[in-house]
């Protein structure tokens, strides 16, 4: 028999999780710790702190803004922490959900588990429920829903369940907050930002607001309408009956190239041709890629700026390409790329493959041919991005992506201090943690 979705959102203990379903959250918090890390440098993140502190600070203030230390109110901190990290596209995410639930869960935990007495055992647990609700929201919303949301339209039901189980709110009062955030909750057309790459990226950032500030409502007594994502009753989708059984935590890719996860498949496919035939920039006349039609929709050829940037196709394979490797320098500012990547980027030829458009979301592929300037092809033939619970990322290969984008930010010191308070440490407390992420990135911060 399912557990119930209360019983599980406040009764789940860390004892009741599987060692492989925790070590994948904290995998995950090292990520998103990174990618805030990197997010916290753009000027995306820096409107929306600024925005956090003038608009929910003052005496309400009790949650702090990730490498900023500012203090503001728990929903300003969830917003604009998200924000943080949806600033720069490397975070984790699920295929089915073709979303993210972690940019939304974490920030919602960190808002109201601040100053708390909150072990990391705690915050993982908190992290693992968070998840699962999320993710079945999210395949939920698209199995019901006709057109494709973005993740802020069902994260916001992780985040609301993350801080109603932290706030401790009873099951009637845990039900209306549930209610509010899927009430609240920007439903997005994503493929407007797909098409028009902008601030507003996923909406995760509104998404964790809508978290947030639907648990402290409910709290004070705020009332909601039932939230039908977290309910099996329309058209029967089934998602919560194995709730506590398979855990969709388990089912996450972790990225490893800072831009939208439709363009991997080609970015690597390209990677792999470079290195494999040792082709230079100038041997190759035009890169032809084919891949699925959400793929081939990444269609900024030339990006002004890095949400842009991280909703291309052309640019990082061209980037790819020239570089061997696909730096989130260039992404984080794309007007410093080579006239090697611009050329290759404008001739580039993108197909749409029908077999390979079936497939996705739960497959996605991408072929890459090099036409060199001596009119002949190399090829990769149909090609995954490494990620996917078929092909994790090791734990190294995450360390490693944590600490470049850490060491960036704020320097080789407190970025393995960081490393080893979420990974190596037993079960410090969260607000050690936050002590060592919360001060500001940039200069005078490498000790």
């Amino acid at each position: 028999m399912s557990t119930s979705l209360r019983d599980f959102i406040h009764g789940l203990d860390s004892r009741d999780v599987p060692a492989q379903v925790l070590e994948q959250a904290r995998r995950c918090l090292l990520d998103l710790v990174g990618v805030a890390a990197a997010g916290s440098t753009t000027r995306m993140s820096q409107i929306m702190r600024t925005y956090a502190t003038a608009n929910h600070g003052g005496q309400s203030g009790t949650a702090r803004l990730l490498f900023d230390g500012r203090r503001v109110h728990p929903a300003g901190a969830a917003l604009a922490n998200a924000a943080t990290i949806d600033a720069m596209d490397g975070h984790d995410g699920h295929r089915l959900t073709r979303g993210h639930a972690g940019v939304a869960v974490l920030p919602a935990a960190l808002s109201v588990l601040d100053d708390a007495e909150a072990s990391m055992r705690d915050l993982l647990t908190a992290m693992v429920v968070g998840y699962e609700v999320a993710n079945r929201a999210g395949m939920a919303l698209h199995a019901t829903a006709g057109d494709y949301h973005s993740s802020g339209a069902w994260n916001a039901l992780g985040a609301a369940a993350v801080a109603a189980r932290i706030l401790c709110l009873d099951d009637d009062t845990t039900g209306h907050a549930l209610g509010i955030a899927e009430y609240h909750a920007p439903r997005a057309p994503m493929m407007r930002c797909i098409d028009h790459p902008t601030m507003v990226k996923d909406s995760s950032a509104w998404g964790a607001h809508a978290g947030v500030s639907a648990a402290l409502l409910a709290a004070a007594g705020f009332t909601g309408a039932p939230a039908a994502l977290s309910s099996d009753s329309s058209d029967g989708v089934g998602l919560w009956d194995d709730l506590g059984e398979r855990w969709t935590l388990l089912e996450q890719y972790f990225k490893p190239y800072p831009v939208c996860r439709w363009a991997h498949p080609a970015v690597h496919a390209t990677i792999g041709l470079v290195d494999e035939h040792d082709v230079a920039p100038e041997a190759i006349d035009h890169i032809q890629v084919t891949s699925f039609a959400a793929a081939v929709r990444l269609a900024i050829r030339l990006p002004a700026n890095t949400e842009q940037a991280q909703y291309s196709l052309c640019f990082p394979v061209a980037a790819a390409a020239v570089y061997r490797r696909l730096d989130p320098r260039a992404v984080a500012d794309p007007t410093l790329v080579s006239e090697q990547v611009r050329r290759l980027a404008s001739t580039m030829q993108l197909r749409e493959s029908p077999d390979m458009s079936a497939a996705f979301p739960r497959a996605r592929t991408a072929e890459v041919s090099l036409v060199l300037t001596d009119s002949s092809r190399l090829s990769s033939g149909s090609t995954t991005a490494p990620g996917d619970p078929e092909e994790r990322l090791s734990n190294d290969t995450l360390e490693d992506k944590f600490l470049d984008a850490v060491t960036d930010s704020v320097g080789r010191a407190r970025a393995d201090r960081l490393l080893d308070l979420i990974i190596r440490a037993d079960n410090p407390l969260v607000r050690d943690l936050l002590t060592e992420i919360c001060p500001p990135s940039g200069p005078g911060t490498t000790a």
